[in-house]
């Protein structure tokens, strides 16, 4: 199977049209449903195993890595030279790659996630684990639900392991796995893109609906179209702040849950228009969300048609053409502070929102460059090496070393000094 993405977003665009005519009826809406949901369902297990390199190099641009003595990165040399000014926007360099070569069970990556002095990282193939500058495996053998691996996140009160796969969901305690899905639980799906922690509650994102775990009473919640404002049980991603959770909803923005009064609110794009945002920070630039992550006070969304910012009274849209993100196509994003780390097709980028540093790999070699960008102002600094690949689908950060899941590889920067 071969997944192109133009061809993908167009059905996404008609799937949405159907949507806003679904009153003539639900048989067309179902058919064109299938036409979206099952490649959606399976992109994340092959999408990335299935581009080919000549397929990826087409979609990315990236500028000229003409070396400049005074700034360039490498593992000897840092950013920035004596006489110039740092970036509003931290910048990562020393970039060190590592692939099956290293000891990953797979170079497609998924999901990364630090974890004090170990780092876990999700593929394709199990479960990698870096610690003591060596990596560690576990699969199915060893009691996980599915080696595919897209979701990870570690419970600040036990320790615990909570990992997304495309079967299930596992829990990593005392060293051994213990699995929830439909089956033994009320698991509302076993397709889990996304898991978070928040105090004693687990909450999950999947193909059938979000879902909410209590670990003190072990009682599963399950909120879909029925008894959420969901246009259709579909949910890509989760995140919490405030005393709140905030669910990526396929096609239906962001459903916040507050969860002292049990009360729900949803944010959509108020125009309508799936094609163009024509109202510019009127909403969400999109109904198709990907992910939310909150911090600061700042709630940051992604779509496959670019990002939002809310500050909890006014929205700002960004997009690749009017800002420094590398591409609209956004697969996944994670706030650190006034910082939000934006993963998607064509490199990563950082930003507070005003401030821009995109980091994106040249097609013929391992190098590549940081695009600053301040308001108009742009520059470029060479990186030697840069990013595994500029195809990002996970990222985390944390004591100034950020880590990158690529499609070939998972990536390590720090922070420059």
């Amino acid at each position: 199977m071969r997944v192109n993405h133009q061809l993908f977003m167009k059905l996404q665009l008609i799937i949405n049209r159907i949507r806003m005519k679904k009153s003539t009826g639900n048989q067309y809406f179902r058919i064109a449903a299938v036409a979206v949901i099952v490649p959606a369902a399976i992109s994340l297990s092959f999408m990335l195993r299935n581009l080919s390199e000549s397929e990826l190099s087409s979609t990315l641009s990236v500028a000229s890595t003409k070396r400049d003595s005074g700034n360039i990165l490498t593992n000897d040399k840092q950013f920035p030279a004596a006489t110039e000014e740092l970036p509003v926007v931290p910048v990562y360099g020393r970039w060190r790659n590592f692939t099956t070569k290293d000891g990953l069970p797979s170079d497609k990556a998924y999901c990364v996630r630090i974890d004090g002095d170990r780092v876990l990282v999700g593929t394709h193939d199990g479960l990698a684990v870096y610690q003591n500058g060596k990596w560690s495996t576990y699969t199915t053998k060893n009691g996980l639900a599915h080696n595919g691996i897209v979701s990870i996140d570690v419970s600040e009160l036990t320790g615990d392991v909570w990992i997304g796969t495309l079967g299930g969901l596992s829990r990593w305690s005392a060293g051994k796995f213990e699995t929830f899905n439909q089956f033994n639980s009320g698991m509302p799906n076993d397709l889990v893109y996304c898991v978070i922690c928040d105090g004693k509650d687990v909450w999950v994102a999947t193909g059938g609906g979000a879902g909410h775990y209590d670990t003190f009473t072990r009682e599963w919640e399950i909120f879909t179209e029925k008894n959420a404002p969901m246009h259709e049980p579909w949910t890509y991603g989760v995140s919490a702040g405030d005393g709140k959770i905030f669910i990526a909803a396929w096609g239906g923005g962001v459903i916040e849950y507050n969860t002292k009064t049990k009360q729900f609110r949803d944010y959509t794009d108020p125009d309508g228009f799936m094609e163009i945002d024509l109202q510019p920070d009127d909403g969400i630039v999109h109904d198709i969300t990907t992910a939310t992550s909150w911090a600061d006070g700042i709630l940051w969304v992604s779509t496959y048609f670019g990002m939002s910012r809310y500050d909890g009274k006014y929205w700002k849209g960004y997009f690749d053409h009017d800002s420094g993100l590398a591409s609209n196509f956004i697969n996944f994003l994670k706030a650190e502070g006034p910082v939000v780390f934006v993963c998607s097709d064509r490199g990563l980028s950082s930003t507070n929102g005003e401030s821009w540093v995109t980091y994106k790999k040249n097609d013929n070699n391992e190098n590549g460059v940081a695009i600053i960008t301040n308001g108009k102002d742009k520059r470029e600094i060479p990186l030697s090496p840069s990013i595994a690949h500029n195809y990002i689908i996970g990222v985390d950060v944390e004591n100034g070393v950020l880590w990158v899941a690529t499609s070939k590889g998972v990536s390590r920067g720090e922070l420059m000094k």
